[in-house]
């Protein structure tokens, strides 16, 4: 005897949701129509094989963030779409989709999501036709269509899933309301298990979706077997090789384009790559803590089933060099941030810029040595640097104390050149940015050698300027108040970095360790937004949490040369050859007022 349907009917209501992950929920449910898919028919997970472990994450009850740096047209959509829809079929709760403006959003709840509700079978019994596009019902369900342009939109309702596509589109903060993202953000705030998906192609390194990568618990890459050596590597468009000028026009020399693996050298085929790409994994390449809420993936064309290794290399051929085009393939295709700066350094450039000269010896042509501190809470960095005409400059020491007793030790220590003379610390500027008032106590207690510095907030037409210390309270009071402005030098850093070692150049010593190498080269000039939409450039951390105490202390050390004086040493030789009697450099000479520090204003002349 059959059941009659009412009861059946009763509990297949009481029935559990199916135990999928969203992968297996888009392979048994998913269909693409030929309206917005060059594939239609059902969804298969060994076409894009990458998505797999992006879309499972959502599955995962300990992970809160998902983020997904991607270049343009490898599924990033599909995969929030596949998340979406397992969500409305299998875990029911109130979700939002926004969309960089509210006109795309309509446009795609239209023409993408609703064709695929009514298609799909465990959505289309739920979903409501009558629904307006940006609020989309459901029988146990809403779905709230938002752009980032409409704040009151983002600020209305509570969602325990958040999807975020092309976040780097979205506004920015106003005077009245905070960025796009963030307003998105709060609304997960009281549900405890809650869930964000953002993806995008990157802009700038300062942009939404490569600080969320940044700053996420894990970061993951996909690596694939070589078909050749069998050892996993990661696809990295350096590696791509194609023949040179002599072969012809750049579209023909791109056809012979191959990846050149990285560890046998044998050249990789687009079909065996895809082959590859089946058989790829994520895995982690940087883990920050034990228990991970957020995690990150990231990946570039070479990747995509849809792209040949040829139509990389047409489009960066023909993108090279147009600043424009090329940052459309940096940022579409290889799915990394835009700098658009020369003033590039990294830890191998300061390594490559040691003379002969050993640690704690000063070169001969030294006339004056200076020093920086970089107070942090637990230790206090310093740095000791001779310079000589033309701003030639080397560091000769530097460490980390972890009291003042052991700064006043070593800068008071007397540095021989080879010959046997003997020089010392003639400025030493101190870091009052920290721990203030016992800077301003050291300084007083070494005021002939020592002044407190503090860095300006925002940009200034010199490179430092003189202020006074305003603490009644303070024996510091009265003193000279050194403020520079870090980022201008930084740029003479960069730029000196780029000349070769001898004359003019900023070297270091023999046997440099590559902490400080690190450390000097750990920011990076970039394009950054400001207010109203405007690019600047500001040397910002090439990544989250790195160290760049040195950096700090190689800036304050250079003001310091600035104060005394150290652009027209060379000119002290020229009067000495007229006759003119040149005053002696006392161990901490005044300062020059700024409206006197001509010099200062007119570098280009050096």
């Amino acid at each position: 005897m059959s059941t009659p349907a009412y009861i059946s009917d009763c509990l297949a209501v009481l029935l559990p949701p199916e135990t999928l992950t969203v992968s297996e929920w888009a392979a048994k449910y998913r269909r693409l129509d030929s309206m917005t898919s060059a594939m239609p028919g059902p969804w298969r997970n060994d076409t894009t094989p990458y998505l797999v472990g992006i879309m499972d994450e959502f599955t995962n009850p300990e992970t809160e963030e998902i983020v997904f740096c991607k270049p343009t047209q490898v599924g990033g959509t599909e995969a929030l779409l596949n998340m979406l829809g397992y969500v409305i079929s299998n875990d029911p709760a109130p979700s939002m989709v926004v969309y960089p403006t509210d006109d795309l959003g309509a446009e795609i709840s239209e023409k993408k999501l609703q064709p695929m509700f009514r298609i799909t079978p465990p959505i289309a019994a739920k979903f409501d036709a009558r629904s307006a596009d940006m609020e989309l019902g459901f029988s146990d369900m809403f779905l709230r269509i938002a752009g980032s342009n409409s704040p009151s939109q983002l600020a209305s309702f509570a969602e325990r899933n958040l999807f975020l596509d092309e976040v780097d589109k979205f506004a920015g903060a106003t005077a009245k309301e905070a960025d796009a993202l963030s307003l998105a953000e709060e609304r997960t705030k009281t549900f405890a298990n809650s869930k964000i998906y953002k993806t995008s192609t990157p802009t700038i390194r300062t942009g939404p979706i490569w600080k969320a990568k940044e700053a996420a618990d894990i970061e993951k890459h996909y690596f694939v077997p070589c078909p050749h050596c069998g050892e996993m590597i990661e696809l990295r468009f350096k590696q791509l090789r194609w023949p040179g000028e002599e072969a012809g026009s750049y579209a023909d020399r791109a056809e012979f384009a191959s990846y050149c693996c990285q560890e046998c050298g044998c050249a990789i085929t687009d079909a065996q790559k895809r082959e590859a790409v089946r058989h790829g994994e994520w895995r982690i390449v940087r883990q920050n803590t034990q228990y991970c809420r957020s995690v990150a993936f990231w990946m570039n064309t070479l990747y995509s089933p849809f792209v040949r290794f040829a139509d990389i290399a047409k489009k960066f051929l023909a993108s090279k060099d147009d600043p424009e085009l090329l940052q459309n393939f940096v940022n579409s295709w290889l799915a990394e941030p835009w700098e658009d700066t020369k003033l590039k350094t990294d830890e191998d450039l300061v390594l490559e810029h040691q003379t002969d000269v050993a640690p704690y010896v000063v070169p001969e042509w030294a006339k004056l040595i200076t020093a920086g501190v970089d107070v942090q809470e637990q230790s206090l960095y310093w740095t000791i640097r001779a310079w000589g005409d033309y701003m030639t400059s080397q560091n000769i020491a530097h460490g980390q104390a972890y009291s003042w007793q052991e700064v006043e030790s070593v800068m008071n220590v007397e540095y021989a050149k080879a010959d046997g003379d003997r020089m010392v610390v003639q400025l030493c500027l101190v870091d009052s940015g920290n721990d203030t008032d016992s800077v301003y106590d050291f300084c007083a207690e070494n005021s002939d050698w020592a002044l407190p510095v503090k860095g300006s907030s925002n940009p200034m037409l010199t490179h430092y300027k003189v202020s006074s210390v305003n603490r009644a309270d303070s024996r510091a009071h009265g003193m000279q108040l050194i403020i520079v402005d870090g980022g201008k030098y930084k740029d003479m850093i960069a730029g000196r970095l780029m000349k070769p070692v001898g004359r003019g150049a900023w070297m270091v010593y023999k046997d440099c360790d590559e902490e400080y190498a690190k450390q000097v080269t750990a920011e990076h000039k970039v394009n950054v937004k400001g207010g109203a939409g405007k690019v600047l450039q500001r040397w910002v951390p090439k990544a989250s949490h790195a160290d760049n105490h040195y950096l700090d202390t190689e800036v304050y050390a250079m003001a310091a040369a600035d104060l005394l004086g150290v652009r027209y040493l060379h000119l002290q030789e020229q009067a000495e050859s007229t006759g003119r009697q040149q005053p002696k450099q006392s161990r901490q000479q005044q300062p020059l007022p700024p409206e006197e520090n001509w010099i200062d204003k007119n570098e280009r002349w050096i």
